[in-house]
């Protein structure tokens, strides 16, 4: 995994996570939704990336 992936991937998360905080703090929930989808995503690229650097590896 490159490190510019790492990097992007971790504040997408980092960002979906002060969504989270915020939306929760202030209760909106449609921005709480949209903090964890974010972290989601930024989660689930990370594995990708985790998945192609074992193959690479082999």
């Amino acid at each position: 995994m490159s490190t510019g992936d790492k990097i992007n991937n971790k504040v997408e998360e980092t960002k979906g996570e002060v969504k989270e905080t915020t939306g929760r703090a202030v209760g909106n929930e449609e921005l709480q939704a949209e903090g964890e989808a974010d972290q989601a995503k930024g989660n689930l690229k990370q594995a990708g990336e985790k998945i192609k650097d074992v193959f690479k590896k082999k």
